[in-house]
């Protein structure tokens, strides 16, 4: 039996599977990520380029993608005038 030292909360919190940047997330953890409803999130990655991944049936995202696709304006409410 290995007696070992309990981990410090800094330790747990800096392991690979608690470091939210690194996972993927669901459909339904953007949306609350966000503040958004489903069909907002899907409408952005059909018409705006929403960063996303398709595995089987089910769509994955990275918040660090996410996050600089809404720090470059893709979700801005803003349209595009097209003359």
């Amino acid at each position: 039996m290995v007696n070992r030292m309990p981990l410090k909360e800094s330790e747990v919190l800096n392991m690979p599977e608690n470091n939210i940047q690194d996972r993927w997330i669901s459909l339904q953890e953007v949306c609350d990520y966000l503040g958004v409803k489903r069909h907002t999130v899907m409408r952005w990655i059909e018409q705006r380029g929403m960063p996303a991944s398709k595995v089987g049936k089910l769509w994955r995202f990275k918040t660090a993608d996410i996050d600089e696709w809404v720090k470059k304006g893709g979700a801005s409410d803003e349209r595009e005038v097209i003359k």
